[in-house]
Order: C-alpha cells, then structure tokens, then sequence
C-alpha cells in the first residue's frame, strides 16, 4: 500500500470512528482537511457530508453526498445515505425511487433492501416492505436487526403473533440486544399482556439505563397494570434523563396527581406552563384540565399535541382517501359513536339508555365501534340490542378507519379523546366526512380533524367559543345525557365504614382532580361542621395514606376521612343515599359522577370554572334547577358548604326537590335528549349532503 493510499485509509478509520462516537465538528475538520490531499474519495466525501449532517449543515452535508455519488455512483452507503437524507425531508417517494436504482445496479443486496424496507414503511407501503425485509433476510439470515424490522411490518400489519415471532429469532440471536426488548415490550402490549410488556422494557433499560425512552414505555405498561408508584419512579427517571421530554413531564406530572403525591406540584406544573407556552410537543391532553391553565393555553396544549398526530398519519390518510358517495336525499343519516367505553364503563352507562331511545324513536342509521374487548357485561348487552355494534377492538386504526368508512358513516362522534385507548390515530384518518367530539376530552380536541363539539350553553358559553378550534353544537338541555339507574337498597352507615351520626360530605371524583387547593377546601368544611365526615374514592399506590397525613396537616383527624370500598355500579349509587352532600373539585370536576350523584337525589355543590372540565357539575345543576348549587368562587363554595353541612332541613328539601326532577325535569328526559340529538345530527348531515360547511349552531 502506497503512503498516500494509508494516509487515506487511516483517515477514513478516523473519522468513521469519531462519527461512532459522536464527535461530529472534530470528524467536520479532519474530513474538510483531508478532502484538500484527496479530493476525489467518494467515501471521505461521504463521511465529511455525514458530519456536516450531524451539526445541522443540511444544504452542506447534502452537497457532500451528491458529490461523493459522483465519486462512487457503485457506493451502495451513500446511495443509502441519500436515501435517509430524502425521508428525513419527507421525501418518501423520492427515497423509494433511488432505492429501487441501486437495487438495479445491486439485486438482492440486503443493506439497500434493509433502507428500501425502511423507506415503504415510512410511505405506508406496509406490504412491500414486509417483502422487502424478507428478502433482506433471506439473504441475510443471521441479522437481528432485519427480524426486528419485519416484526416491526408484521405488527403494522396486524399479524402481531408473527411480530413476535420475529422479536424472540432477534433474541436467539442477540440477547443482549435492547432494541430487541423493547420492540418485545411493543408486541406484547399489541397482545394485551401489559404486564410482561413491562418487564420486556426494564429489561431493555436496564441494558442502556441511559436510553429514556425505555424508562418511559415501561412506566406506560407499568401504569397500564396499575402499578401507579412505579410508573411514576419510571416517569420520574425518564424525566430525568431527557428533561425537554413533555411526554415524561405531563405524565408524571398526572401520575402524581393521580397518587395525592403533591411534591413538587407546583414546580411540575410551572414546568408544564413553560412547555404549553414554548410549544413543546409530547404533552398529553389529560393531563390539561386537571391543572390550573385557562381555556387559550388548553388549546395551544392541543393543537400541538394533534399536529404532530396530523403529519405523521398525512401519507397514509392521502393513500386512503376515504370519500362517501352522494346518499339518496331520502336516506336516513348513517351516524356512528366510536368509543373505548361500551361496555361496564361510565361513557357506556351515560350512553346505554341515549341509544335505545334513539333506536326507539327512529329517523337515522346508528352502529357503534367498540374499540375494546366485550366485557360481557350487562351494558353492552343492552348497546348491542338496541344498535349494530362493531367489534373494531382487534384490528390496528387503518382497518378500522376502512371498516368505519364500509358503514358509510356520515357522522362520527368521537367518545374517547385522547386516553389511552385514543382513537386518534383512527380519526385522523377521516374515516367520515363530519367527526364531533363529544363526552371525550373535557374541552377542545384541537384537532383538524374533528368538525364539532357537542356541548351546551353553561359549559361552553357563547363567549367561550373563540378557545375552541371546533364549531359549537349548542344543545338546549345539559350536554350530558342521565341515565336514571336502577339502584339496589341502601347499606347502612356501619357497613360503609361511616359513623352513625353527623354529617357526610362525599367526593366521589377521581383522585387525579383533588388537588392540594381544592382538599384545603374540603378540610376547612370538616372544620367548620363539627362530627362531619368525607367520604372519598378509593385511591391507589399509598394515596389514601397521603390523604390522611395531609389532613392530619390541616389539623383534621386522618379517622375523618373515609375511603370508599369497590362495588358493582348498582350497590355504588346505593351509597348516595347515605350522602348528605357531595363536593365538586376545581380546576377538573365531576362529570358522570355529578350525574350519578343528581340522578340518585344526592344534593351535589360545585363551583363554577372557567373551562368546560370545571363548569359540568354547574351544567347539570342549572338544568335541574338548581344554579345556586354553582358556587361562583371557592370561599363562596366553602362557605355554602358549611351552612348546608349544618342545615339538615336544607338537605332534606334538595333531596325531595331532585326526586320530583326524575318525572318532571328534561335533565332526566331520555325521549327528549334523543329527539334533541337527532336534530342536531340531521342537521348537521343535511348541511354536508348539500355542501355547506361546519357552523356554529343553538338548537
């Protein structure tokens, strides 16, 4: 080898070195030194355009590459290279087209066949890179990497027993190989098996405990199992590991709500501030209505968690292009209610006694799409008696966009929002010409891909609608439909755990929505109402201890807080009848709760926010005649709090009040919320048949 031939080579060993180990302005010198001795290295042209890559000189490092495919037109890792640089631009097509040449030149060459594989996925060509990567591997058999690209097609493809079939040949062959774990984790969640989902993604941590987003996949499992502390210990070290992370930050900042663990709330919530302001994407749309943000940052929050939804579902929402044929005039409208909830679930409940009243009455074409399994339970006997319902539950969001677009659905009413069952990522696709968001997220969906919100004109007032990216579907009842329940006979207090006398305050919300605030107002109502109790949910991970020694803080005895025990639904709305007055929480309040609590003629006191997730309890009780149960600030709340929890006669006439409600008041008038919805849905339909764009409407 000539001197100038090793200087070359040694060159080239270098820098590819300090590219391995991320010393890209260190490789950018010696390859733009090196290119004056030897200009005509299509690979040191190659490795210095990689450089300039990795420090953000895109229009540089892309030169470079041209001009080292000039050099090297055989070199099949700059054609590759090009390729990434055309994907990384949104250029998929582009990538595709020059992979295909190189495969021309090369047939069967496993690494451009492997990019090629890469490059279909990423144009939604799931199929064709399925083939591809198994002609990758054909060739290559004892390549890891392209099991794990195959499962990653087959998964894509809704073939997750072959997805994991691939993960574990990838495992025989590297055991140690985290990606490998971590695509397992993604397998086995697909499967349903959070649990073993969890383990497989500490294990891929604890091979690169310095990887984040390990961390955080595995506290999404560990959540999902209900293990909430060590989902927030895994939140937590995610957090730390990548601090700009607003999808570590707004979970974690959840999880602790969600324990009553209250330690640096008010830093996580500035933190949380500070993320919606700058734009952050990540951040979680549950999180929002149970801090203190007003209705403009909530939306902010939203649109930029639904942009980041709307680009990468773009391509395959292009292929797709979902378009209904022009319906007979004289058809009725084909509406759908997708939902994760159909089922023993509060949406399934609040909606069970809507839809047979809807089928009862007649006038549009109604089917359901459940997103989750059948439960068997009595709920979604009743939904699949009185509606077609259709088991979507199995199937990855393309199909079941395809399968909502086969019904010819003019109208869809998103159910769910964004928790974690979203049918985002199936409403994106826009799988009917006009989606609405109702009973999902508590407020705006932010996203372009929902027409409507379905609400009402308490909690969502006129001069509200300028905070939502929807037009207002403004109802003339309360938004949410009651279902007057059946319940079993009471127990009594000794079998609830209540003392024999004194007042019972209830707050039956979850325990994300009581905050430190809002339990400070909860005790300064047990201290003013001597003997008085509070009866609270039951609460995971240690939160019924952090709730007694924050109680015990306020000077309150822990002994007067007592936590409710699980039971079927029925004997729950039992226990209203030994409430003498619930409690709402701000910023986030009661809904179906709310609803539960009026419809059992329990007296329910809230105060009314600024945001539709606090103003659902004030809805409800204006609709049932009773605004003055709206407190209009939390002194005001505390106040009436107290004089109610000292009045048992007030109590007594409240009580007697609701119970007239049932048979006389529209709150509890399921004929009539059904005529109301189908209104709107007619209206609504009908406007889109003769082309006429999304208002607002007052019904």
């Amino acid at each position: 080898m000539t001197g100038a031939r090793a200087e070359l080579e040694a060159t080239l060993h270098r820098l590819a070195h300090l590219l391995r180990q991320g010393a890209s302005r260190d490789a950018e010198e010696v390859a733009a030194r090196a290119r004056r001795s030897f200009p005509l290295s299509g690979e040191l042209v190659r490795l210095h355009g990689i450089a300039l890559l990795q420090l953000g000189r895109r229009h540089d490092g892309t030169s470079a590459l041209h001009r080292a495919a000039e050099l090297a037109p055989d070199s099949i890792e700059v054609q590759c290279n090009l390729a990434n640089v055309a994907l990384e631009d949104g250029r998929p097509e582009a990538a595709i087209e020059r992979l295909h040449a190189a495969l021309a030149r090369k047939p069967g060459d496993p690494v451009i066949l492997q990019v090629l594989g890469v490059a279909l996925m990423v144009a939604v060509r799931h199929e064709e890179a399925r083939e591809a990567f198994a002609q990758a591997l054909r060739a290559a058999p004892q390549h890891p990497g392209l099991h794990l690209n195959l499962a990653e097609a087959e998964l894509e493809l809704g073939d997750t027993a072959k997805a994991l079939a691939h993960v574990h040949e990838a495992l025989k062959l590297a055991p140690r190989l985290d990606a490998a774990h971590a695509l397992l984790g993604h397998a086995l969640q697909a499967l349903g098996r959070s649990a073993e989902a969890a383990q497989a993604w500490l294990e891929a941590e604890r091979l690169t405990p310095r990887e984040p987003r390990f961390a955080f996949q595995a506290a999404r499992m560990l959540e999902e199992t209900g293990q909430l502390s060590a989902a927030a210990d895994a939140y937590a070290r995610a957090l730390e590991l990548a601090p700009q992370s607003g999808a570590a930050l707004s979970r974690l900042a959840c999880m602790r709500r969600r324990l009553a663990d209250w330690r640096e709330q008010e830093a996580l919530t500035a933190r949380l501030r500070d993320a919606v302001e700058s734009g952050r994407s990540g951040i979680v749309p549950f999180v929002l209505p149970l801090e203190p943000f007003d209705r403009a940052l909530q939306r902010k929050a939203m649109e930029t968690f639904t942009r980041a939804i709307d680009q990468q579902l773009a391509p395959l929402r292009q292929k797709l292009a979902f378009a209904l044929p022009r319906p007979a005039p004289d058809a009725p409208i084909r509406v759908g209610l997708v939902s994760d909830g159909f089922g023993e679930h509060p949406i399934g409940r609040t909606v069970a006694a809507l839809v047979e009243a809807l089928a009862a009455l007649g006038g549009l074409e109604l089917h359901l799409f459940a997103t989750t399994a059948d439960d068997g339970g009595p709920t979604r006997q009743r939904l699949v008696a009185a509606a077609s319902l259709h088991a979507i539950d199995t199937v990855p969001p393309p199909q079941a966009a395809e399968r909502i677009h086969a019904q010819g659905i003019e109208v869809l009413f998103d159910l769910t929002g964004y928790g974690e069952h979203t049918n985002a990522d199936i409403l994106a696709l826009r799988p009917a010409p006009l989606q609405v968001n109702w009973l999902a997220l508590p407020g705006t969906a932010g996203a372009p891909w929902i027409d409507y919100i379905l609400a009402d004109t308490v909690v969502l007032p006129a001069p509200h609608r300028g905070d939502y990216s929807e037009k207002v579907l403004s109802l003339p009842r309360c938004f949410l439909p009651i279902d007057t329940h059946t319940a079993t006979p009471p127990p009594t207090r000794a079998e609830c755990g209540l003392p024999d006398t004194g007042t019972v305050f209830a707050c039956f919300n979850a325990t994300a929505t009581i905050g430190p605030d809002a339990f400070a107002r909860f005790m300064q109502v047990l201290h003013e109402v001597p003997g008085s109790v509070l009866w609270l949910r039951a609460a995971p991970g240690g939160a019924e201890e952090r709730l007694r020694a924050a109680a015990a803080t306020l000077d309150v005895s822990r002994g007067r807080l007592v936590f409710l025990t699980d039971l079927p639904h029925a004997d729950h709305l039992a226990r209203y009848a030994l409430v003498d007055l619930c409690l709402d929480t701000l910023p986030c309040g009661a809904r179906t709760t709310a609803a539960d609590a009026l419809g059992a003629g329990c007296p329910l006191l809230t105060c009314a926010g600024d945001t539709f997730a606090g103003r659902i309890a004030a809805s409800l009780l204006h609709h049932a005649h009773l605004p003055e149960l709206a407190a209009d600030d939390p002194d005001a709340f505390v106040a009436m709090a107290v004089q109610l929890g000292r009045d048992r006669a007030a109590l007594a006439a409240i009580r007697t009040h609701l119970t007239g409600l049932r048979t006389q008041s529209p709150l509890f008038d399921m004929a009539g919320f059904a005529a109301d919805f189908r209104r709107v849905v007619q209206t609504i339909g009908t406007r889109h048949r003769i082309g006429r764009p999304p208002i607002d409407l007052d019904f």
